[in-house]
């Protein structure tokens, strides 16, 4: 059975579309009723609810590129918080696509699968308790984007502050103030981002040799570095 509150989560965290702004009532009803959600974190959502629907898709497209992918502190790639784009990154990658595929989901995307909204996707058709753990897992991470939206007056922050609130933990101090330390990033400028971004890019693919940890074990074991076997670099196999 699908979680549809974790499968709504997924489609407003995604790049904004006429289809999305077409489904919105739906998925507007599904987040308002959810009740393991408080009242007061139903209502913060209705700003975002009623932007996504009503807002031109330009203007709505347009401020997602300039939050999400102009600013690596507020990457929706959540290895890119923990490996950033070392290689350590690709070596949890290969797992986590492994994982993906001995569920049997077979994400329809372009995005990398440790893409915020995929993950929710594939957790949507896993057991409560296991989306539970894995969100739990992952705490630190959304309280930390939802300080720094909070930070920018954006509207998506009631969204991280949800995940958290469905994980049902507490984020780990240590591991928040760690993120919460790195300096954030001006979307605006360019030259900087340019600078950021000339690092190797991380590529990934299937390891023949690899093991399908379950996903609750591999996000919480994201702050281990993972070393890829020797001889056997992960590469790209999208």
């Amino acid at each position: 059975m699908t979680d549809r509150t974790l499968k709504a989560l997924s489609l407003i965290l995604s790049y904004p579309t006429p289809e999305l702004q077409a489904a919105m009532p739906e998925i507007s009803a599904v987040l308002l009723s959810e009740t393991r959600l408080t009242s007061a974190a139903r209502r913060e959502f209705s700003t975002l609810l009623d932007n996504l629907e009503n807002t031109d898709i330009y203007d709505l497209q347009e401020s997602y590129v300039t939050l999400f992918d102009r600013s690596r502190t507020l990457s929706l790639n959540l290895f890119e918080h923990v490996h950033g784009e070392s290689r350590d990154r690709g070596g949890a990658m290969v797992s986590l696509v492994e994982t993906y595929r001995a569920a049997g989901f077979d994400p329809a995307t372009s995005e990398l699968p440790d893409h915020l909204p995929v993950l929710l996707e594939f957790l949507a058709m896993r057991p409560e308790g296991e989306a539970r753990e894995v969100l739990a897992d992952a705490a630190h991470i959304f309280e930390a984007l939802s300080r720094r939206l909070t930070r920018r007056e954006s509207v998506y922050a009631p969204v991280f502050a949800a995940l958290r609130q469905l994980s049902g933990a507490q984020p780990g101090q240590e591991a928040l103030e760690e993120l919460l330390s790195e300096p954030e990033d001006d979307p605006d400028d360019l030259d900087a981002l340019d600078a950021v971004w000339e690092e190797t890019e991380v590529t990934f693919g299937p390891d023949p040799n690899g093991g399908c940890p379950q996903v609750r074990e591999l996000l919480s074991r994201m702050d281990t570095p993972v070393t890829p076997t020797p001889g056997k670099p992960a590469q790209a196999a999208e």
